[in-house]
């Protein structure tokens, strides 16, 4: 199999890595107006802000309020072209980093969104590069800071979606785990289930390569090690230095192999409830493993996935003798223990699978799941996510 692997330019990683982003962004700007994309509440972005000023740019602010919108990404390209941004950065977690992404790249490409996006749009290709884009995470669970991808929902069509491209890839990926001891626990607990579900769908997908599966095998490593750690110990700095990377391995991961059904389900239900899409991927990863492993052993007794689950299983347990239905079970004790709620509380009931189902078998992560999952196995993770 011919495969190819690609990332950001850029990655700077390390406890302190913050401090770097006023010499950073000098360098990529000429004219110092720089468009700091963050969550809802700016002030979190502050100790960035503080940094940018410090090297004399001048940030503009764009607060961001949820997952990103087509229409987020309308009214931050008005926003560069108003005041003459050539820098976007986006700080936060994947809402924002995936807002600025959006906007860095509609902002030197022509006509609307639904060009570009996805499923529901066009998917034209870009025809310009972005805008240079600097990703700063802060929740240690997305990895969009290198992916290739923007995720944003249309309330029309009730889906999220991707615009997509190589040129999307942030220019540099700034990293640094400290920005994440903050975080409510419950944020900790579904990023980081989040960074997982990223390292262990592109190990089983059908689309894994030699590359890619020796980051999300350390990946595995340090989240089944460290994310427990992380939640009940938020100043844990050796935990979430470890969630840093597996989340950051996760997007390298999902970038150049695939994901699988978790993420195949993830964008209807997050464009249909509102659910974050962290709780969506914890909630359903052991029961989408557990109907993966079923189907493995009915269908396809051969698969290589099936080796696969069993070394996730010796990698989050730790015992050389555990069994891929060892890992299923460790998976589900785990999101337990996180408190993760089920989907019924955002509004998913029995009758409503009919509607989500059509939009899951759709969605481009299904692709990649180990084998195609018959229509009464969707249904019946459904009914388990709730």
């Amino acid at each position: 199999m011919v495969s190819e692997f690609m990332t950001s330019p850029r990655i700077v990683y390390g406890v302190g890595a913050l401090a770097q982003i006023g010499t950073i962004a000098a360098s990529m700007s000429r004219s110092g107006k720089i468009l700091v994309v963050t969550g809802s509440d700016p002030a979190r972005a502050e100790p960035l802000l503080g940094h940018l000023r410090a090297a004399g740019l001048t940030p503009v602010v764009f607060p961001t309020q949820g997952e990103p919108k087509v229409e987020t990404a309308e009214e931050g390209v008005r926003m560069v072209r108003a005041e003459a941004c050539d820098l976007v950065i986006g700080y936060g977690g994947g809402s924002p980093i995936d807002a600025g992404k959006a906007i860095a790249a509609l902002a030197t490409n022509p006509g609307e969104p639904l060009d570009y996006l996805e499923v529901i749009g066009k998917a034209q290709p870009l025809e310009q590069p972005p805008l240079p884009y600097i990703a700063v995470p802060t929740t240690a669970g997305t990895g969009s800071e290198v992916t290739r991808n923007a995720v944003l929902a249309s309330e029309e069509k009730k889906v999220k979606v991707s615009v997509r491209s190589p040129l999307m890839i942030p220019r540099v990926a700034l990293i640094d785990p400290e920005l994440a001891q903050s975080l409510p626990p419950s944020v900790t607990a579904s990023a980081g289930m989040d960074a997982l579900t990223q390292v262990i769908e592109p190990f089983t997908s059908s689309k894994a390569t030699p590359m890619t599966d020796a980051l999300a095998r350390d990946g595995i490593v340090r989240a089944a090690r460290s994310l427990r750690r992380a939640y009940e110990h938020p100043d844990d700095l050796d935990a979430r230095s470890d969630m840093a990377l597996a989340a950051l391995y996760s997007g390298i991961s999902l970038a150049n192999a695939a994901l699988g059904a978790v993420h195949g389900f993830a964008g209807p239900l997050g464009g249909m409830y509102p659910i974050p899409h962290g709780v969506i991927c914890a909630r359903l990863l052991p029961i989408v493993m557990e109907a993966n492993l079923k189907a493995l052993r009915e269908r396809a007794s051969d698969h290589p996935a099936l080796a696969r689950y069993g070394e996730i299983a010796r990698i989050v347990t730790g015992r050389d003798d555990a069994a891929a239905d060892d890992g299923i079970a460790w998976t589900y004790e785990l999101r337990d223990a996180l408190a993760i709620p089920g989907l019924g509380e955002f509004g998913l009931k029995a009758d409503h699978f009919a509607d989500v189902l059509p939009k899951a078998q759709r969605a481009s992560s299904m692709k990649g799941n180990p084998l195609l999952l018959t229509e009464d196995e969707l249904l019946g993770i459904l009914a388990q996510a709730i």
